[in-house]
């Protein structure tokens, strides 16, 4: 099948399931940030995604490709693959997107939309680095069906954003010091090439730069643990210019609107890329499956068994174990059903000055997670390939850590 042919075929199922891919459209609001190497603690390059969608049933999947197998982040629902939402494949190319809602032309009529997945997907399948990405934007007939920002890492140091259209894409690159002098870029729903003061998300661009600027200030550099501890889960409000943990609200009740982590987030991941010579078998994606505040990040691999608790349960049943346990634990936050009660979250049940919050345990789980799956990691690398019977070894302590 061609790729023109492979567009069109989505193109119609897009047609034929209009109303649901629609609902999830509205929900596209994620937060990211792209990395690299000369930013990072241990000099390998990173990719940031916490995911907004109104899907909020998330699992991880492996996938044969074209060129390369990959592993992605997907809608639980969605069965026999043809869209990623983020990924990384075994020649250790990265992707992941941001809506943004100010890059499509005003004069572009096309009413092909919503195929930022389906072009991801591809890209998992046949890309190896950022150059064969470009060829792709190139090639693809146009018009594309997408208005992304998509961030992209690869095992030559790159590392950089794509603003692209249905006909156009810009490259922002975070080796270049003079778009990222200090070796990263934040992205939320908007992008720098549109119409100015449209599209969404700057309070959490704010936010996040104000976050990611700090922690330069302060001496330190970027790591996996920081960016899920420190941003995914951060309550920082930079318009409001309060922290929750700081100021906890005096009823326990705050208005949901504009922190990283928001009641449509379903999904937080890093990519942590390998570096010059590294096997690219070696990239991390360290996963956080539902609602970051209350889940906990699992280290995946391209090319090895995921554990169950990360993919479907069954043949059957494709929820997964881990996205569950977290949407339990998320009802408890989200507890008012009732009016305008959705809108508000109640944050002494995730932080409490008892230390008996729900994001008070995960971030204790994940601490635990780090320290137990880091010195395995490092050891792979220093030996140049993963150990089966020691990943699996770590997924069942993992297991225990969080489930029992």
């Amino acid at each position: 099948m061609t790729i023109r042919h492979c567009f069109r075929c989505v193109a119609v199922l897009v047609v034929l399931s209009s109303s649901l891919l629609f609902n999830v459209r509205n929900g596209f609001a994620c937060t990211s940030a792209v990395i690299s190497a000369k930013a990072s603690a241990d000099g390998r390059p990173m990719l940031w995604k916490n995911r907004d969608t109104d899907e909020q049933r998330n699992r991880v999947e492996a996938f044969k490709g074209d060129k390369f197998d990959f592993i992605a982040l997907v809608n639980s629902p969605d069965v026999g693959g043809g869209q990623a939402w983020a990924g990384d494949n075994e020649a250790g190319f990265c992707i992941m997107n941001t809506a943004s809602y100010n890059l499509k032309a005003q004069d572009d009529t096309c009413t092909l939309t919503d195929m930022e997945g389906v072009l991801m997907y591809r890209a998992l399948s046949i890309c190896s680095n950022l150059k064969d990405f470009e060829k792709l934007l190139d090639t693809l007939p146009k018009p594309l069906g997408v208005e992304a920002n998509f961030g992209v890492i690869d095992t030559y140091g790159g590392a950089a954003f794509y603003e692209v259209n249905d006909f156009q894409w810009i490259k922002r690159d975070a080796n270049d010091i003079d778009t990222a002098p200090d070796g990263y870029l934040v992205y939320t729903n908007f992008s720098f090439s549109g119409r100015e003061d449209e599209g969404m998300g700057y309070v959490r661009w704010n936010s996040t730069s104000k976050l990611f600027g700090d922690h330069l200030l302060e001496g330190n550099m970027f790591s996996p643990e920081w960016i899920l501890s420190g941003c995914s889960r951060s309550f920082y409000n930079s318009l409001l210019g309060i922290d929750l943990v700081e100021d906890i609200p005096a009823s326990g009740y705050f208005v949901d609107q504009d922190f990283i982590p928001r009641g449509s987030t379903s999904a937080a991941i890093v990519f942590q890329g390998v570096r010059e010579n590294e096997d690219p078998t070696l990239t991390v994606m360290w996963t956080v499956l539902g609602y970051p505040p209350v889940s906990c990040a699992v280290p995946l691999f391209v090319n090895t068994e995921l554990p169950s608790y990360v993919v479907e349960k069954s043949k059957d049943d494709f929820e997964c174990r881990l996205d569950e346990w977290a949407l339990e634990r998320k009802a408890k936050v989200f507890d008012i059903k009732r009016g305008n009660g959705k809108k508000y979250f109640n944050f002494t049940a995730l932080y409490n000055k008892n230390g008996s919050g729900l994001m008070q345990e995960s971030l204790s789980m994940e601490s635990k997670v780090f320290v137990l799956s880091e010195p395995l990691i490092d050891s792979w690398r220093k030996r140049g390939s993963i150990s089966p019977s020691e990943l699996s070894s770590l997924y069942e302590k993992i297991g225990f850590l969080i489930f029992d």
